[in-house]
């Protein structure tokens, strides 16, 4: 006997009134990915240290410091070891292609995000010499843009808004773009760090005073973005008990670009002493886990923040700070943050060989999984959608970064780059 839905229409209307503006929230609200390249570190020096020089002098001296210390295939190997991997295995056994890639990273892209400090790193300057500092920079980055030699993204971290640095903040905000529009326009990997943030209503401050940046200099509504910072206990836990960073990233009204930790001005507020105070404390993880949870599905990238233990001096402490930092970026990877922070040029063979190393390592099996999940064959996982774009995601980053190549994805997998960004975005290849 046959049975037919007993639902009529006059139900469905109801259903669909009663969940419309629930539906346009979540439209609005939580996008999903922007589908834009995030970089895997951001490296921050003082405004007045930097010069165009600086990405392509950080390379070679990561690079000679890698030789002066055995050389990159063996720091490779050591980085692998650490790992739990083993040499000789795999892609991610493959020491010799490992070292070759970070290499060539280091020699073509040593500096994928660059922030020129003009809070913390900076110090406190007299108005004057700052406001010369903020004008001079924003004519070091437009020369550097038009010589080709800027990094990917670029920008700067100007002073918190509160009370006693707004004003200070603001201006050196509004001279950097006002000249550097005036010296050839803003560009598109323009980045704006707004630090220890407090409250969305300082979100909410930021965007009133990027409009109006936009309508001084004739741009486009919602051309001028931000990253927040997240180092104060106040945006993690507000005095009625609610997370107010997650209302932060939506008073950004679309602007908020990124979410970094502050690894040492969030845990000395807690009362963390200093010897403790480190990327993989609980507190740490705690904060970095409502991060996440305050950008899922927004589009918004997070990111971890540094260690100060650099690798310099004896042969003895730059390993063991090698170690550290390899370690610490494998952490973050894992838990799904896809970014950090690097203070030292030495830092940067291992934040590329831990990196290449997380991509090289899961790379067949992810592959593996992509091509039956495309070819619509039942492998030993069953995939639905969502791990799919999880999946191709993870090969996404591991190719724009440059662990992978797209000869390896297109032959392990059968896309190629266009068909697995749309896996990415959508469950589907294109």
């Amino acid at each position: 006997m046959s049975r037919h839905p007993v639902l009529g229409a006059e139900l469905h209307r109801a259903v669909d009134e009663l969940l419309h503006d629930a539906d346009q929230a979540l439209e609005r609200l939580y996008p999903g990915d922007r589908g834009v390249r995030q970089p895997v570190h951001t490296v921050y020096v003082p405004a007045d240290a930097w010069t165009p020089a600086l990405s392509a002098d950080w390379g070679s001296q990561a690079l000679d410091a890698v030789e002066a210390h055995g050389g990159m295939e063996q720091l490779a190997q050591r980085v692998i070891q650490q790992a739990g991997g083993s040499v000789g295995v795999g892609l991610a056994g493959d020491v010799a292609g490992l070292a070759g890639a970070v290499t060539a990273k280091l020699r073509h892209e040593p500096i994928e995000d660059l922030r020129l400090d003009f809070e913390d790193g900076f110090g406190l300057r007299d108005d004057a010499e700052e406001d010369a500092w903020a004008v001079q920079s924003a004519q070091q980055v437009a020369r550097a843009l038009t010589d080709g030699v800027a990094p990917a993204w670029i920008g700067i971290r100007f002073r918190c808004l509160e009370a006693d640095s707004r004003r200070r903040g603001l201006r050196t905000l509004d001279l950097f773009l006002t000249e550097l529009h005036a010296a050839g326009g803003l560009p598109e990997g323009l980045v704006l760090t707004l630090p220890k943030v407090t409250s969305a209503d300082q979100v909410r401050a930021m965007v009133l005073a990027a409009g109006a940046l936009e309508e001084s200099l004739g741009l486009p509504p919602g051309r001028i973005g931000f990253e927040v910072q997240v180092e104060t206990p106040q945006l993690i836990l507000g005095a009625d008990g609610t997370v107010p960073l997650a209302a932060a990233v939506h008073a950004g009204e679309g602007r908020v670009t990124s979410l970094h930790y502050g690894t040492y001005d969030y845990s000395a507020s807690l009362g963390i002493a200093a010897a403790h105070q480190s990327m993989d404390h609980p507190v740490a993880d705690f904060a970095k886990q409502q991060m996440l949870l305050a950008a899922a599905e927004t589009g918004v990238h997070v990111s971890d923040g540094s260690t100060n233990i650099l690798p310099v001096g004896e042969a003895e402490s730059v390993f063991a700070a090698w170690d550290l930092h390899s370690r610490l970026v494998r952490r973050h990877l894992q838990r799904g943050i896809y970014q950090g922070w690097d203070l030292h040029p030495h830092q940067l063979p291992t934040r590329f060989l831990a990196t290449f190393l997380f991509y090289r390592e899961g790379f067949e099996a992810a592959a593996r999984r992509i091509r039956d999940y495309v070819a619509g064959e039942s492998g030993a996982v069953l995939d639905e959608p969502a791990t799919a774009k999880a999946l191709a995601g993870y090969l996404q980053r591991g190719l724009t970064c440059g662990a992978v190549t797209p000869d390896d994805v297109a032959a392990a997998t059968g896309l190629d780059a266009v068909g697995l960004a749309s896996l990415a975005r959508t469950g589907r290849p294109a």
